[in-house]
């Protein structure tokens, strides 16, 4: 945020000096990421369940990361459980944990993430891509604060759920791929973080501060964005969000001497996407003509009297007989 805020720690303040853990920064000034932190002080001091919405690359895990330290257990454990990213074969073992001997090449025990997380927090990131049979070995956790590892006895544990998904959890209820059970226990406190194109305001932030990021690990010293990058940048749709903004600027550093980053440095896909969006763009000439026309279909190309089409649009109609003239608008005019 610009100046001070009183969400200390949550927000990116470009005056403050860089620091080592300015990468779990979230940075923005926009009303809807500022809605965002607001809700993440006001659950940060509970123990409620909180379920993360958004596309990927909107900074799930970095809301995580804050509700946790906004949280009695910021001193604790953080782990991150990626259920998208974990073998269908292991993923028990790696939440629950296993005995020695409890399966073929079990030479050791394993303590499971939930107790590794014991008093913490735990991150279900993807939390839509677990299978339902580990659904169910989750809802118990959060009903029983208990885990059971394989071969093994049950397990106190207390821990603080927050999960995250770039799926609609109630058509995947509705398809039956997620438990109603599980849904309403995670959907305590929902989240939903908007996409980059949702919060234009910020991508200037954002690009500076991962432009400064990156050009000090690369030892660099870059002076900022040209003016037609920028432009270009607040124009673009961001499919990759903040994550594809975030390479963006990792590679322009890369490639950038010194002084600005250049326009040339966008990514061929970004600069076709930005002449496809210009091209659908009317341009005021064509907008007017389309108005005019409208208006004309209305009134049934009446022009003059109470109803006409020069009356609708406040125009003299010798003023838009000229207008028409121009935009080449050509038809029989009803003198009634």
């Amino acid at each position: 945020m610009l100046g001070k805020t009183s969400m200390e720690g949550l927000a990116y303040q470009p005056s403050v000096p860089h620091r080592e853990d300015e990468s779990k920064e979230i940075i923005g000034i926009s009303q809807v990421i500022l809605d965002v932190l607001k809700n993440v002080k006001i659950v940060g001091s509970s123990n409620a369940s909180v379920l993360i919405l958004g596309e990927s690359g909107t900074g799930k895990e970095l809301v995580a990361q804050s509700v946790h330290r906004n949280s009695p257990r910021s001193n604790k454990p953080f782990v991150v459980i990626n259920c998208a990213a974990l073998p269908p074969n292991l993923i028990e073992s790696e939440l629950f944990g296993h005995e020695k001997g409890a399966f073929t090449g079990a030479f050791e025990r394993r303590t499971g993430k939930f107790e590794q997380a014991n008093g913490g927090t735990v991150f279900l990131d993807e939390i839509g891509e677990l299978p339902p049979a580990l659904q169910v070995k989750l809802l118990r956790v959060l009903q029983e604060k208990e885990v059971e590892p394989i071969g093994g006895r049950t397990r106190r544990v207390d821990v603080r759920i927050v999960a995250a998904t770039n799926r609609n959890l109630e058509d995947e209820v509705a398809a039956g791929r997620f438990r109603l059970d599980l849904f309403y226990r995670l959907n305590v406190f929902p989240i939903s973080l908007p996409a980059l194109r949702e919060r234009k305001a910020d991508i200037p932030l954002l690009a500076k501060h991962f432009l400064h990021l990156y050009a000090r690990r690369e030892g660099k010293r870059i002076a900022g964005l040209a003016d037609d990058v920028l432009k270009a940048m607040l124009d673009y749709t961001w499919p990759g969000n903040i994550r594809e903004l975030e390479n963006m600027m990792a590679r322009s550093v890369l490639l950038t001497g010194s002084g600005q980053v250049v326009a040339s440095l966008l990514l061929p896909k970004q600069k076709e996407e930005m002449r496809s969006v210009y091209s659908r763009v009317k341009s005021i000439t064509e907008n007017e003509k389309d108005y005019i026309l409208a208006v004309l279909e209305m009134c049934n190309w009446k022009i003059y009297g109470p109803d006409g089409a020069a009356e609708l649009l406040k125009l003299n109609p010798s003023t838009l007989n000229s207008r028409m003239k121009k935009l080449g608008i050509e038809k029989q005019i009803s003198m009634k």
